[in-house]
């Protein structure tokens, strides 16, 4: 148990406007990150403890891995861009064929909505699962304008990739009709040429390369015309099904999480259509380009900005995470050594509230480079702490940094807002600061002002990864129940 004496928090009704402000703040993360720290440095934590020597042969690893990667340290942003060139095919140079005559804000958009969606489909895939890239099999078949029910259109993914998708229809095997089949009051489909498959993909590439065949085949688009879209009508009514064929998924080629990540796209959706309603325009992910940029008129924002914009506006899709105050927060967690500190000064009202804000932290680095390619210059990006996650927190255990006080703890599976779970990922977050500061050194003066995004990149999540892989074939140090819109 924590050791927090108990915090009064005032009634609703005494609130301010935006209680969850100070949760918002980057900085914040890190001050209550850091409280946690110190107490687990003064020995209080019945988990953990800190182990510093052992930083030195973290940054080691680092170092040497960014070396192998990037040789001559020019690294891009840990991103859902770098997961896009999986296999060294490059399907940035692909879209932006295939966006080439359009404006520099609606190439925006688009990008920035297969950011979105790419970026809340990377939950866990599971040991097992596989996509084998087909450029050209997904397209036309799963246009939403020619979709008949559900069944027909598993049966004809499931049949074009050839995966084993029958048994997920509802009421059992689906039958497959006649190839190009369509609805009596549309036109038959194109048929399409299918290219050679690309490559076999696993794990977050995987779902990477799975997500951006599927974007480009107009899966996610309301528009016949124009494909390259994300819309929030389709989302609302995206089933399970769907998300399977795009994902190849079957009984032979299990896939997890898949209903969760089905229900988070539906609850997007449904925000989407709310934000156009209350500012107008279209109601898709893209046009967050148009509030961050004030309709184009902004040519610089802070990082913290971004961040902060997608904390605000999708805060309703989460359903994992905490109410804080009665309101949906997030990926927010209670501890009792967290305090009440915030860049501002201290605060009541969030007092005891640890917020990470992984995954939108994730999506805040992924779409620096959308932006940046828009001619928006995107500052102050080290406002932005490393990802609490298996990889980066997973490689300061497996280099002994954070040391568990007993390793059994290890074998056990914990709720994400168990006192283990948010002690770790406090740790993680402070000490990557410190991890990073040590990588700069080591990878000498050229490398003194690369950003943290950079050094993730080069970096802590590559070698979390190959750590894991030479220590428990890559299965993380311990297990979390989650949905997967944390970790």
């Amino acid at each position: 148990m924590s050791d927090a004496s108990t915090t009064v928090h005032p009634t609703r009704a005494d609130l301010p406007r935006d209680v969850l402000a100070p949760l918002r703040d980057p900085a914040t993360i890190r001050l209550r990150c850091a409280a946690i720290t110190r107490a687990v440095q003064e020995h209080r934590s019945a988990h953990f403890t800190i182990d510093r020597t052992r930083l030195a042969d973290a940054a080691h690893r680092v170092a040497e891995i960014t070396r192998e990667r990037y040789p001559d340290l020019k690294i891009p942003y840990h991103s859902r861009w770098r997961h896009f060139e999986a296999g060294g095919v490059d399907r940035r140079a692909e879209l932006d064929q295939l966006l080439a005559g359009r404006s520099v804000a609606e190439s925006a958009r688009a990008r920035i909505d297969l950011t979105v969606i790419s970026v809340l489909l990377d939950a866990g895939a599971g040991a097992q699962w596989k996509y084998t890239e087909r450029p050209g099999v997904v397209a036309p078949l799963a246009l939403p304008v020619q979709r008949q029910q559900r069944e027909d259109l598993l049966s004809m993914l499931g049949q074009a990739a050839g995966s084993p998708l029958a048994d997920d229809a509802a009421g059992g095997t689906a039958q497959a009709p006649a190839a190009g089949a369509a609805s009596a009051s549309e036109p038959a489909p194109t048929p399409v040429a299918v290219e050679p498959a690309h490559g076999v993909y696993t794990r977050s590439e995987g779902l990477g390369v799975a997500t951006f065949r599927a974007f480009v085949d107009g899966v996610f688009s309301s528009s016949r015309e124009d494909p390259l879209r994300v819309d929030a009508q389709v989302l609302e009514r995206l089933d399970t099904a769907a998300l399977r064929a795009v994902f190849q998924a079957g009984p032979s080629n299990a896939l997890v999480g898949l209903d969760g990540r089905a229900d988070l796209l539906r609850r997007l959706g449904t925000v989407l259509s709310q934000l156009a309603l209350a500012r107008g325009g279209e109601a898709r992910p893209g046009r967050l380009y148009d509030t961050l940029t004030l309709d184009g008129t902004r040519s610089a924002l802070p990082a913290a900005d971004i961040l902060g914009q997608l904390l605000r506006d999708y805060a309703p899709i989460w359903r994992s995470g905490s109410q804080v105050q009665g309101l949906p927060a997030g990926d927010v967690w209670p501890h009792g050594w967290a305090g009440a500190e915030t860049p501002a000064g201290r605060d009541g009202t969030t007092s005891g509230w640890v917020p990470f804000h992984k995954l939108s932290q994730w999506m805040t680095y992924s779409l620096l480079e959308p932006l940046e390619w828009a001619g928006v210059q995107v500052t102050g990006l080290d406002a932005l702490t490393g990802l609490p996650e298996y990889r980066n927190g997973g490689l300061l255990l497996d280099c002994g940094v954070i040391v568990p006080r007993a390793a059994r703890d290890l074998e056990k599976t914990y709720k994400p807002g168990s006192d283990f779970v948010v002690e770790w990922r406090a740790l993680t977050v402070t000490l990557l600061d410190e991890l990073a500061l040590l990588v700069r050194q080591q990878l000498g003066p050229s490398a003194a002002n690369l950003p943290l995004a950079c050094i993730l990149e080069g970096g802590t999540w590559a070698a979390g990864r190959q750590t894991a892989q030479a220590l428990r074939a890559g299965a993380p140090p311990f297990a979390i129940d989650s949905d997967g819109t944390v970790f």
